[in-house]
């Protein structure tokens, strides 16, 4: 025997009780319908979570030793090798 042979006398079962109560189970899955809905959204079908407490985390610290590196040239940083003038000794402010 295979599978449709055995699933043969659950059919007819199923196609009798439609055929004698189809309408009675078809108005008992409207009513039924919103309450199905509303427990769905509200989180019906999510798994459950435990209820053991939540375990403290740990931070993680880092520590990277620091490493000295040589300083880069004047004329990379875009410094001249004379200081720049403060605003009051500034040449290029307009006459008072």
């Amino acid at each position: 025997m295979n599978g449709p042979e055995l699933l043969k006398p659950l059919f007819q079962f199923l196609d009798g009780l439609v055929s004698d109560y189809g309408d009675i189970l078809y108005i008992g899955l409207v009513y039924a319908s919103p309450l199905l809905i509303a427990w769905v959204l509200s989180g019906g079908l999510r798994r459950t979570q435990s209820r053991r407490g939540v375990a403290a985390t740990t931070p993680i610290i880092v520590i990277s030793p620091r490493v000295k590196r040589p300083p880069l040239p004047a004329s990379i940083i875009g410094r001249d090798s004379e200081p720049e003038p403060k605003d009051d000794e500034s040449t290029d402010s307009f006459p008072a």
